[in-house]
C-alpha cells in the first residue's frame, strides 16, 4: 500500500507543489527560497523518513511569512491525503530530541482535530534572516491541515538555531511513529470507529 500525495496550492502570494511519501527513506528535494527553512524541512524529511519534494515560490520581497505558512498548509494537506482512512496506524507518537544544550519534547495524536500547544522559548528573533516566530506559524498550519493534535515544549536551550532544529526533528520523529502501520491494530485506532 503506497501512502503518498501530491498537493499544489497557488495564491496571489505563493505557488507551491509538494509531493510526499510517508513510508520513505528521508530523501528530500526542497527549494523555498528561504535557506534556513529549507534546512529545517530537509531535517524534517530525514528524521521522519518522509520522502518529500517541495517547490515553493512566494512574495519574499515582503517577507517569508506567506511562504513558510503556506508550505505548512500544503504539507499538512499532503499528510492528511497520504494517511487516507487511517486504518492500522499507531495514531500516537512522541519524541524527546536533544541538540547540544537544547532539549525539545513533542507529542502527536492523529486525532482528526487540529490543535497546537506550543511552549517554545526562543532567545533571539532571527536566525540569519529567518524570523523565529515563523517556526510556530509553520507548525500550526501543518497541524491544523493534517488534523493533528501537537504538543511541543522546549525544556532547555540557549541557542535559537538548536532549539528550532530540535523542534522540527522532534515533530518529525513523533509523526513518524504516529503514522506507522501497526499490524496488531484492526481498523481505525479509536473507540468511536473514526478519526
Amino acid at each position: 500500500m503506497s501512502r503518498n500525495a501530491t498537493v499544489t496550492r497557488t495564491t496571489k502570494e505563493t505557488d507551491i507543489t509538494l509531493t510526499l511519501e510517508l513510508d520513505g527513506s528521508g530523501q528530500t528535494d526542497v527549494v523555498t527560497g528561504v535557506a534556513f527553512f529549507d534546512h529545517m524541512l530537509e531535517a524534517f524529511g530525514r528524521h521522519g523518513l518522509f520522502d518529500m519534494k517541495i517547490s515553493a515560490t512566494g512574495d519574499l520581497a515582503v517577507d517569508a511569512h506567506h511562504t513558510v505558512e503556506d508550505v505548512g498548509i500544503v504539507l499538512g494537506q499532503a499528510i492528511a491525503v497520504a494517511l487516507g482512512d487511517k486504518v492500522s496506524i499507531r495514531r500516537f507518537g512522541d519524541a524527546a530530541i536533544p541538540m547540544d544544550e537544547a532539549l525539545v519534547l513533542a507529542a502527536i495524536d492523529i486525532s482528526g482535530r487540529g490543535g497546537v500547544v506550543y511552549e517554545v522559548d526562543l532567545p533571539i528573533e532571527f536566525i540569519g534572516t529567518f524570523d523565529t516566530t515563523l517556526a510556530k506559524e509553520f507548525l500550526v498550519a501543518l497541524a491544523m491541515n493534517a488534523g493533528l493534535t501537537l504538543h511541543l515544549h522546549s525544556v532547555a536551550g540557549e541557542n535559537s538555531h538548536h532549539i528550532v532544529e530540535a523542534c522540527f526533528k522532534a515533530v518529525a520523529r513523533a509523526l513518524r511513529e504516529a503514522v506507522e502501520i501497526d499490524p496488531r491494530v484492526i481498523g481505525v485506532p479509536s473507540t468511536k470507529g473514526s478519526l
